[in-house]
C-alpha cells in the first residue's frame, strides 16, 4: 500500500520503522476532532469557491459516514498510514472516491494536528474544570458538617493550634478555586485556531481562516503561520496546571493517609476507596489517595518531558513534536481520575470528631492563646513568649497540659494571670476568638463557606 505522500520516494520503508515512526496507536485519541475540523475545513472550501458545492457535499457526507463508524468502533487504523489524519483521509477516498482526496486542498498535517489537538484540549479542559467543581462540592459539603469540629493544626507536622475541620478542608477549596482560574485563563490560548496555516507559510488557496474558526467554535486565529504550527505552550499550560492540581490533591493525599493510621485515627475511608492486605486480614489500606499520590509524579514528569522536547526546537514544525501527544492524553486520563476518585473519597469518609476532640485536649497547642492573653495585659509579646514557653516547660515536668496546672503556677508565671485563664485555655474559645478575616474562628468559617457556596452556584449557572 502507498503511502499518501509517497510520489518521490522510490523506496518503502522497513515494516519495523513504519511502526516506530507511526503515531495512529495513540493519536486515534483525535479522531472526532479531526473529522470536527475536517468538515468545518471543506466547508470554509466550497464558501470561498475553492471547491464546487457538489464536491463539498460529496465530502462533508463521507465525513458523516467516517464519523459514525468510528462511534461505532467499525474503523480499522493502519500503522502504515502513520496518523489519524492519513487514515481518515485513506478512508475518505476509499468511501467516496478520488474526490475524498480534495479535502486536503490548502491544508497541511501541520495545521490539521495543531487544530485537533486545540479542540481536543478545549473540551479536555472543561471537563476537567467540572471535576474540579465537584471536588469543592464535596469538601463544602462535608465542611458544613464540621464549621465546630475541632482539629489539631501543624507546622512541621508538629501540634501548633486548634483549628476547626471545616477551616482546614476549606483551604484545600480554595488551593481547587485557583486551579480552576488557571484552566479558565488557559483556554484564552486554547481557544484559537491554527486552521489554514498551512505547513508554516500559509497557502496560495483562497480561504478565509475566520470562518473556519468561527465554525469551530474558535475566538480567534493565529497571525503568524509560523507560529501556529510550531506553538505548543497551550498544552505546556495545561500540562502545568495539571500538576499544579495533582500537587493540590497529592498534598491531601498525604494528609488523608495520615489522619487514617492508628495513631492518629482522625477520619476512616470508605471500603470502596481501600483495600486489604494479601496476607494481614486486619489491614484496610487508603490505597486510592496512595495511588493519586503516586500519579502526582506521572504528571510532573510529563510537563518536564514536554518542556525538554520544546526546547531545542527551530521553527516550524518537527517530527519531534509527535511526541507532545501521549503525555498530554495521559495527562487528560489521570487527571479526571483523580478529581472523580477525590471526590467519592471526601463525599463518603467518616469523621471521627470525638478522636480529634480529645486530640486538642492533650497538647499545648493552646499555648499561644497565653502569650496573646498577656500581650492584651500589656506585655511585650516577646516577654510573654518566654514566660509562656516556662509554664509549658513546668507542665510538661509535671507530666499534665496547660488547662491543668494549678493557678498557683499561673501566679507564680506573672501577676497579670486571673482565673479566666483556664475559660480562655478552652480550645473551642481558642478558635472561636480567631475571628480576623479568614482565620479558624467558627464566624469566619462560616463567611469562608458562604463565598465558596456562592462560587460554585455561579459556576454551575455558567
Amino acid at each position: 500500500m502507498s503511502k499518501l505522500w509517497g510520489g518521490r520516494f522510490t523506496k518503502t520503508a522497513e515494516e519495523w520503522v513504519d511502526a516506530f515512526g507511526a503515531s495512529i496507536g495513540f493519536d486515534q485519541a483525535l479522531v472526532n476532532e479531526d473529522i470536527e475540523g475536517s468538515i468545518a475545513h471543506v466547508t470554509m472550501l466550497g464558501k470561498c469557491g475553492v471547491l464546487p458545492k457538489d464536491e463539498v457535499e460529496q465530502i462533508k457526507n463521507g465525513l458523516q459516514a467516517l464519523r459514525e463508524k468510528a462511534a461505532k468502533g467499525e474503523l480499522e487504523f493502519s500503522v502504515q498510514q502513520e496518523d489519524i489524519h492519513l487514515n481518515l483521509e485513506k478512508h475518505l477516498i476509499d468511501e467516496i472516491g478520488p474526490v475524498g482526496g480534495k479535502l486536503h486542498t490548502g491544508r497541511s498535517r501541520n495545521d490539521q494536528v495543531a487544530t485537533d489537538m486545540h479542540l481536543y484540549l478545549r473540551n479536555q479542559t472543561k471537563e476537567i474544570m467540572d471535576g474540579l467543581k465537584k471536588l469543592q462540592q464535596a469538601l463544602v459539603t462535608q465542611a458544613n458538617q464540621h464549621v465546630e469540629t475541632l482539629i489539631p493544626g501543624y507546622t512541621h507536622l508538629q501540634r501548633a493550634q486548634p483549628v476547626s475541620f471545616a477551616h482546614h478542608l476549606l483551604a484545600y477549596f480554595w488551593m481547587l478555586e485557583r486551579d480552576y482560574g488557571r484552566l479558565e485563563d488557559s483556554l484564552k490560548r486554547v481557544n484559537v485556531s491554527p486552521l489554514g496555516a498551512g505547513a508554516l507559510a500559509g497557502t496560495t488557496f483562497p480561504i478565509d481562516r475566520h470562518y473556519s474558526a468561527e465554525l469551530l467554535g474558535f475566538d480567534d486565529i493565529y497571525y503568524n503561520s509560523l507560529d501556529a504550527v510550531s506553538d505548543r505552550d497551550f498544552i505546556v499550560e495545561f500540562l502545568n496546571a495539571s500538576s499544579m492540581i495533582m500537587m493540590h490533591l497529592s498534598r491531601l493525599c498525604e494528609e488523608l493517609i495520615l489522619w487514617s493510621t492508628q495513631e492518629f485515627q482522625f477520619i476512616e475511608m470508605d471500603d470502596s476507596f481501600a483495600t486489604g492486605s494479601s496476607i494481614m486480614p486486619q489491614k484496610k489500606n487508603p490505597d486510592m489517595a496512595e495511588l493519586i499520590r503516586g500519579k502526582t509524579g506521572r504528571v510532573y514528569g510529563h510537563l518536564f518531558s514536554l518542556l525538554t522536547t520544546l526546547k531545542g526546537l527551530p521553527l516550524a514544525y518537527n517530527k519531534d513534536m509527535q511526541e507532545d501527544k501521549e503525555g498530554m492524553f495521559d495527562t487528560v486520563e489521570t487527571v479526571k481520575g483523580s478529581l472523580n476518585i477525590f471526590a467519592g473519597m471526601i463525599e463518603t469518609m467518616t469523621v471521627n470528631v470525638d478522636t480529634m476532640e480529645k486530640a486538642v485536649h492533650h497538647d499545648f497547642s493552646n499555648a499561644t492563646e497565653l502569650a496573646d492573653y498577656l500581650a492584651t495585659k500589656g506585655m511585650p509579646f516577646r516577654q510573654a513568649h518566654e514566660v509562656v514557653g516556662k509554664l509549658v516547660l513546668v507542665a510538661i515536668q509535671k507530666g499534665v497540659f496547660l488547662l491543668d496546672l494549678p493557678f498557683s503556677d499561673y501566679e507564680d508565671a506573672s501577676e497579670l494571670f486571673e482565673k479566666d485563664i483556664y475559660e480562655v485555655l478552652n480550645p473551642k474559645t481558642v478558635v472561636a476568638r480567631r475571628n480576623s478575616a479568614g482565620g479558624t474562628g467558627f464566624e469566619q468559617v462560616r463567611v469562608s463557606l458562604q463565598k465558596a457556596e456562592q462560587l460554585l452556584a455561579n459556576s454551575h449557572k455558567s
